[in-house]
């Protein structure tokens, strides 16, 4: 078995200056992914972000950082590292953005993590155009796993509970 690559992509109609620094700067990102990071993405960026409403983080090393173009960062550095390539094409209606997650292992166990990894990828980017495009801020990272969500956990914005 070949070792799988999860992908996922999506038009969103905006520039792409705009789209690129919605994953680059976490005050917007932070809209619709993750809850905390400590740091923007860019050149050599080593940043941890936290989702507060699983209680759980990661840490990303960024290894290429191409200006409205790349980011290529290792992924998940303090258990399973992969590697996950961000890549924004100008289009005449917004920008095209590709997600490819590789460095999973080639059994049954790496298909399902890079099967989940393809899922969680498109919602964040589905998040990312609903956010861009109309300023609603979706819960689709939120609503993926409810029952995963920490007892007592609320939502910082507007007061919610989650």
């Amino acid at each position: 078995m070949h070792a799988p690559i999860a992908h996922a992509a999506m038009l969103i109609r905006r520039p792409l200056a705009e789209v690129f620094q919605a994953f680059v700067d976490p005050a917007i990102t932070t809209r619709f992914w993750f809850s905390d990071s400590s740091g923007p993405l860019g050149p050599k960026a080593r940043v941890h972000w936290t989702w507060r409403m699983y209680g759980a983080s990661t840490e990303v090393q960024v290894r290429r950082f191409d200006p409205d173009s790349l980011i290529l960062m290792d992924w998940d550095l303090t258990t399973h590292p992969t590697e996950v390539e961000w890549k924004f094409t100008s289009k005449e209606d917004g920008t095209f953005v590709e997600v490819e997650n590789r460095g999973f292992a080639g059994d049954e166990a790496g298909v399902r993590k890079a099967i989940d990894s393809a899922t969680g990828f498109t919602l964040v980017l589905a998040g990312a155009k609903i956010w861009l495009e109309h300023g609603i801020e979706p819960d689709f990272v939120l609503d993926r796993h409810p029952d995963a969500v920490v007892p007592g956990w609320q939502r910082e914005r507007e007061g919610a509970v989650a």
